[in-house]
């Protein structure tokens, strides 16, 4: 073996150990604001819900942009990637997600008229939206672009891996997001736990952040519709 291709090889080692720690580092601070935001705002602060939900949308895409930017990713690429399916994938996840909140949670009294639309459109589609912004597209993104260019992400079993690496850390920020509330800190959490899988699939099997945030939007907007007085889909719930 030729001396430049040994160093060829650690050179390449080198910059995936880089990308890697990058990711886990992106993925830390993630984990840090979808903790923070809801323990300080919503459960320390106890700001009314609506306001609320106006820093968490705001800091939620700022963040998402900031590594967006800071690590390269093109935002038009990335919304292009298998959009059809991603699309599809995210309007199946959120029927079945609807049917969940239908089944799950009672029929509540809600506001009509032009504040049930507000509430549809801010709690439901914008609020919903942001969710699966930060709880699905930012962890499992950063994971596949961690392993980007390997060849974990060129074979079949490697591929499979790096989706399970993906998901769990969606779940994991799923998890430290619901217990920045006081009433998800119990088994209550094993709830949005379950149904990080659906809501997460479409971006998941497809790499398109449009997915996740549809489903999600999906299950806000039946909340809204069906259950405005939820104490599960809809927090904080103070």
């Amino acid at each position: 073996m030729s001396t430049h291709a040994v160093r060829g090889g650690k050179g390449l080692d080198a910059r995936l150990t880089l990308a890697a720690r990058n990711g886990l580092a992106w993925l830390g601070a993630g984990l840090l604001l979808g903790f923070a935001v809801p323990f300080v705002f919503a459960d320390t602060l106890d700001l009314p819900r609506d306001l609320y939900y106006g820093v968490y949308v705001a800091s939620v895409a700022l963040f998402f942009l900031l590594w967006a930017r800071a690590t390269n990713r093109r935002l038009g690429a990335m919304l292009r990637r298998h959009w059809r399916a991603s699309l599809a994938l995210g309007l199946v996840a959120a029927g079945i997600l609807a049917l969940v909140v239908v089944r799950s949670a009672d029929a509540t009294a809600r506001p009509e008229g032009i504040d049930l639309i507000a509430a549809v459109l801010w709690r439901g589609v914008v609020y919903g939206a942001a969710d699966g912004l930060l709880l699905s597209v930012f962890p499992i993104l950063v994971v596949f672009a961690a392993f980007e260019g390997t060849r974990a992400r060129q074979r079949p079993a490697g591929k499979l891996a790096v989706g399970a690496a993906a998901l769990a850390a969606s779940l994991a920020m799923t998890a430290v997001y619901h217990l920045g509330y006081s009433d998800f800190r119990s088994e209550k959490v094993r709830q949005p736990l379950a149904g990080d899988v659906v809501w997460s699939a479409p971006t998941l099997l497809t790499l398109n952040p449009i997915g996740a945030p549809i489903a999600h939007a999906g299950m806000h907007v039946t909340a809204v519709l069906h259950s405005y007085e939820t104490d599960l889909f809809l927090p904080p719930h103070s």
